[in-house]
């Protein structure tokens, strides 16, 4: 936990010395960590925002030989496929296999349940709204699949969120990663990031809250 705690906050420093030791492949191995970040259901921990963010960082800086177009591509291939592929585990195997299963006990259940309320709330469009929510956009196509939503809706949003989630993160990484005050500071850009993005999540939680107190 240590090593992925330190990778994340360092993601641009271990990008580095990722695209040094894998040249081309390095392309292969981000689409790999996005696909599982957002198309398995017990990897929500993976870093999702910033590893997009420090990616696109790196192709604004000739030396280092990325395509900003090339990540785009496979960035946005890698979100989209993910859900779905998250979609389809989540509609075959059904929510009650995560009681049940070996499967079960290596699901984070607080975030699961916290992707079902923020679902039931919000309905189709938590498909897009999650992709701007760590751990919940990893768990909401899940749910969505157990819960029997009808597919063209969910592509629908799916490709919706994927497409605004990987261009905004893309888009600020080129323009503002190599910013002399984000690479100092990249460790404090990554948290706020986080932080960022964990507010949506908080507010429903407090807000759910919120009735059983009352009662």
């Amino acid at each position: 936990m240590t090593q992925l705690i330190d990778f994340i906050l360092h993601i641009d420093e271990h990008l580095v010395t990722i695209v040094n030791s894998f040249g081309n492949w390095t392309y292969l191995l981000l689409f790999l960590m996005v696909f599982i970040e957002t198309g398995v259901v017990i990897f929500p921990f993976l870093p999702g925002d910033s590893l997009l963010f420090a990616a696109c960082a790196l192709a604004a800086n000739e030396a280092y030989h990325l395509n900003v177009w090339l990540l785009f591509a496979l960035f946005l291939a890698a979100a989209v496929l993910g859900d779905t592929v998250n979609y389809e585990i989540g509609k075959h195997l059904g929510l009650a296999a995560e009681r049940s299963s070996l499967f079960g006990r290596l699901i984070n259940h607080d975030k699961l349940a916290s992707a079902e309320a923020f679902f039931n709330k919000h309905g189709g469009k938590t498909i897009a709204i999650a992709r701007f929510m760590p751990l919940v956009r990893t768990f909401a196509p899940f749910v969505a699949g157990g819960s029997n939503m009808h597919y063209p809706k969910f592509i629908h949003y799916n490709l919706l969120g994927g497409f605004l989630w990987v261009t905004m993160c893309c888009v600020a990484g080129f323009f503002f990663g190599n910013v002399p005050f984000v690479k100092e500071h990249f460790s404090i850009v990554v948290l706020g990031i986080i932080a960022i993005s964990l507010v949506p999540v908080l507010i429903t939680a407090l807000r759910s809250r919120k009735p059983k107190a009352t009662a």
